[in-house]
C-alpha cells in the first residue's frame, strides 16, 4: 500500500478521535455522553470501531512503519474494543470506553500526528 494512503488512514484515526472528543465537549462530558444511549453512545462506540478498522487496514497492509509510531498495547486495546463492541455490545464495560476517551485516545492522536508531521 502507498504511503499516501497509510497517511490517510493516520488522519481518518485523527478525525475519529476529534469527531469523539467533540460529541463528549459538546455534550458536558465523557459520562454524559456515554449515557445518551440514543445518539452519543452509539455514535462514540461507532467511532471507536472505525479507528480499530484503520489500525487494522494499516496491519493488513503491511505499513510497519507507520504501525511503529504507535503503543503495541494501544493497538491491541483497540482492536480488543472493536471486538467487544462488535460481539457484545450490550455488555459493553462504560467505565472501560470512558478511561480510553480520557487517558488512550489523547495519546492515540498525539502519536498519529507525529506520524504526519515526519
Amino acid at each position: 500500500m502507498s504511503e499516501i494512503r497509510d497517511l490517510q488512514r493516520v488522519q481518518t484515526i485523527i478525525e475519529k478521535i476529534d469527531i469523539i472528543l467533540e460529541i463528549v465537549n459538546e455534550s458536558g462530558g465523557i459520562v454524559v455522553s456515554l449515557s445518551d444511549t440514543k445518539l452519543k453512545r452509539p455514535a462514540i462506540l461507532m467511532h471507536l470501531v472505525a479507528m480499530a478498522e484503520q489500525f487494522e487496514k494499516l496491519k493488513n497492509d503491511a505499513a510497519f512503519s507507520v504501525l511503529t509510531h504507535f503503543d503495541r498495547e494501544d493497538l491491541k486495546g483497540s482492536y480488543d474494543i472493536r471486538n467487544f463492541i462488535a460481539h457484545d455490545y450490550e455488555g459493553i464495560n462504560l467505565p472501560i470506553i470512558e478511561m480510553v476517551i480520557r487517558e488512550k485516545l489523547p495519546h492515540i492522536k498525539s502519536c498519529a500526528l507525529q506520524v504526519l508531521n515526519n
